[in-house]
């Protein structure tokens, strides 16, 4: 069974498009920890005084580095899963929250000499080095603030991070055409993709997935 990689925006609808593969394909999710990651509200809520102050970006990236680490050797262990964003991606975060100043330097080097050491464990692994298929969820920035908004996070809707939300999005299609090696990647259209509400979308999503692995799998 193959492991899949689900990416994409904040909000765009990863943990759908991922519950949705794993019960089509008879495989387990590997959540991104959110629900109880102790800095992530902090993170979000944190005035640019706090942000100096407590280096709350540094810490969530490397709270996320540790357990995306965590998730993908399991995963790749267990060799049938779906992970909600992976490791690959940790690093395009961590390079956004630099260029805003909001991670150091210094702390950047540290951050990645971490992930240079943990990419090199994963890629000495005996039963598996990288994912089968990263599934990418694509939209347009009114639809990431729409969805965002849909979800209700208290912390995600102060109208101050309307900016840090549009700076991720402009880099992600590079981040993932010139960055992302790891393995093929199917690109999904969440501007007409609706997996929660719409039986088709869901399973034309399913349909696209299972042809671009076996396409993967003939290529081999």
């Amino acid at each position: 069974m193959p492991v899949i990689c689900v990416g994409g925006m904040i909000g765009i609808g990863k943990t759908s498009v991922a519950e949705l593969l794993a019960k089509e394909l008879g495989s387990h999710v590997f959540y991104e920890s959110v629900a109880d990651n102790p800095i992530l509200p902090l993170f979000y809520t944190a005035s640019p005084e706090e942000i100096q102050a407590k280096r709350y970006p540094f810490l969530l990236q490397l709270y996320f580095l540790q357990t995306r680490f965590a998730a993908i050797k399991d995963a790749y262990k267990k060799r049938d899963n779906v992970l909600d964003r992976s490791i690959y991606e940790d690093w395009y975060f961590a390079k956004v929250n630099h260029e805003l100043g909001r991670i150091s330097s210094l702390e950047m080097r540290v951050y990645e000499g971490l992930l240079d050491e943990m990419m090199r464990e994963i890629d000495g692994l005996p039963y598996r080095k990288a994912p089968d298929l990263m599934v990418y969820l694509k939209a347009d920035f009114a639809t990431v603030m729409y969805r965002i908004g849909l979800r209700g996070r208290d912390f995600e809707q102060d109208a101050d991070l309307v900016e840090y939300y549009r700076t991720l999005w402009s880099g992600y299609d590079d981040w993932v055409h010139r960055h992302y090696s790891a393995s093929d990647v199917l690109v999904v259209d969440m501007d007409r993709t609706d997996v929660v509400n719409n039986p088709e979308d869901a399973a034309r999503v399913v349909r696209e997935v299972r042809d671009a692995l076996a396409s993967v799998g003939s290529a081999a």
